[in-house]
């Protein structure tokens, strides 16, 4: 499946040891937390999960007291079914969702693209993401958030609280959220937001003294044929 930015946060902690699992290999029964990510096509990288055998791996890592965490695409395949019946991802039809949340998708033609200032529900805590998906998620897991996103529920946790997704890509870039969803493997001193802050400022400062940005700005003038 596809890796998104979601994860350069967890890379960035000292205390976290991040493991990207390969075709042909188990989940590492060790995990403390699993991490499905987003997917450009979702319905067959759940096939892809299943055919690796990592449903069943998720299923036994959730039966000994292991977190979840769907982002996006990966939110969709904890439900119970994926329905694609305009084709859109490909073949039309239904797949099996893995059932660690009690949830269906129906994937729709249009792209949910927005910027979100959203809180997380068990800490209260500022997230500052974004969605980027097709499709609508429902069902009785939809009770218990994962966020808030100007007074609506966003995302889902499961009842016993190990399993949980959400539409929100870059959540983990919000430093006091991911200290407190970490816990003890977060690091007290690590500052993304400030450090991506400081590397655009370093690249702006950079190009600014490097490039005639007033030369720039005029070969991007549209040229008149007239």
């Amino acid at each position: 499946m596809p890796i998104s930015d979601d994860l350069d946060p967890l890379r960035a902690e000292p205390g976290v040891n991040l493991v990207l699992v390969e075709p042909g290999q188990a989940i590492p029964r060790d995990a403390d937390l699993v991490i499905l990510p987003g997917s450009k096509a979702t319905r067959s990288d759940l096939a892809a999960l299943r055919a690796n055998g990592w449903d069943i791996d998720l299923l036994a890592h959730r039966r000994a007291g292991g977190r979840i965490l769907g982002i996006c695409g990966g939110y969709q395949m904890l439900g119970r079914s994926i329905a694609d019946p305009d084709g859109i991802e490909g073949t039309p039809g239904i797949s099996p969702g893995t059932g660690l949340l009690d949830l269906a998708t129906i994937l729709e033609p249009v792209k949910q693209l927005r910027v979100e200032a959203a809180i997380h529900a068990a800490s209260n805590l500022p997230i500052n993401g974004y969605h980027m998906h097709m499709g609508v998620t429902e069902g009785p897991d939809r009770q218990r958030p994962f966020s808030g996103v100007s007074g609506a529920l966003e995302g889902a946790v499961s009842a016993d609280g190990l399993v949980a997704g959400t539409y929100l890509h870059g959540l983990f870039a919000a430093d006091d959220f991911r200290r407190a969803f970490l816990g003890n493997a977060a690091s007290p001193d690590l500052g993304y937001e400030a450090g991506v802050e400081r590397a655009l400022d370093d690249l702006a400062e950079h190009l600014q003294t490097h490039l005639d940005i007033d030369v720039l700005l005029a070969l991007a003038e549209p040229v008149s044929l007239a």
